[in-house]
């Protein structure tokens, strides 16, 4: 069985919606072994111990779970939202994955964006298709 690896931090892969977007995007749900991460440490460790999944599932924005827990313990939304800012997001993720593959000289896998943020969509969507166009190995 593939391994999906599902970066997010409030969508979950299990939920019939998302299933519906797999499909809908040419991913068979059924065929991999899925792994919700939901941030840039449970990301980069799980691929440092695990190796490369078969498919990522790219979300931008992250941080909005830490975000809405600290202002629910009395944080202010100010606040929340500069801790937010500062929380790594999905296109650190993918730049770190690069570096990953460059030093180890593998290609990139699979990849989708599930994200609603259509600018770092398109970034990290660019990142990826331009070291998988550039770099062969």
């Amino acid at each position: 069985m593939e391994t999906l690896l599902w970066l997010d931090d409030i969508r979950d892969p299990k939920d019939t919606i998302w299933k519906d977007w797999m499909v809908d995007n040419g991913i068979n749900p059924n065929e991999f072994s899925i792994t919700w991460v939901k941030s840039y440490d449970e990301f980069t460790n799980w691929i440092k111990k695990n190796g490369l999944p078969s498919l990522i599932c790219f979300d931008h924005d992250l941080g909005e779970d830490v975000a809405k827990g600290r202002v629910s313990k009395g944080m202010s939304k100010r606040q929340a939202r500069i801790l937010k800012r500062e929380t790594l997001s999905g296109f650190d993720c993918a730049k770190w994955l690069i570096e990953f593959c460059l030093d180890n000289l593998i290609n990139a896998p699979e990849f989708k964006i599930q994200s609603a943020n259509p600018v770092g969509a398109e970034n990290i969507k660019g990142l990826i298709e331009n070291f998988r166009k550039n770099v062969k190995f």
